[in-house]
């Protein structure tokens, strides 16, 4: 996992709030990034449905449907974002020894699970909530 998450729901929350059209550069002056960074990020929330673009002088991005419908499961699948993952494994699965043959299956059935219950877990938070704990208010 890497920032882009963060940075897409800072976004999100953020067109919330503004209620308005945003344009990569303000978005990136809140996020405290590059402009080209939140463009990519938002590029792949926009072919998901979430965010609408406008082009133009007076373009940039607003959400396309009310913060209380956008889970943070949605955002994580917009961008692909996997919670529990490894780089490597240990053992070899053509070695004689069954604990170095199948350790690597058994603990990527682990990690699997642990990303389906993080994935849930975030089906249950919408921007709209997020925005509300900002702001001390009831969710949208």
């Amino acid at each position: 996992m890497n920032g882009d998450l963060s940075l897409a729901v800072h976004a999100l929350v953020f067109l919330d709030h503004k209620n308005c059209t945003q344009s990569s550069e303000q978005l990136a002056q809140n996020i405290c990034t590059h402009p080209v960074r939140v463009r990519r990020v938002l590029a792949k929330l926009a072919r998901a449905g979430l965010v609408r673009t406008r082009e133009g002088g007076a373009g940039g991005y607003l959400l396309a449907r009310p913060a209380a419908d956008i889970t943070l499961c949605q955002v994580a699948a917009a961008l692909s974002v996997r919670f529990v993952e490894v780089s490597w494994r240990s053992g070899d699965v053509d070695m004689d020894c069954l604990v170095a043959s199948g350790m690597g299956a058994v603990m990527d059935g682990i990690y699997r699970e642990l990303d389906e219950l993080c994935q849930k877990r975030l089906q249950s938070i919408a921007i709209g909530d997020l925005t509300a704990q900002i702001f001390g208010g009831p969710a949208a």
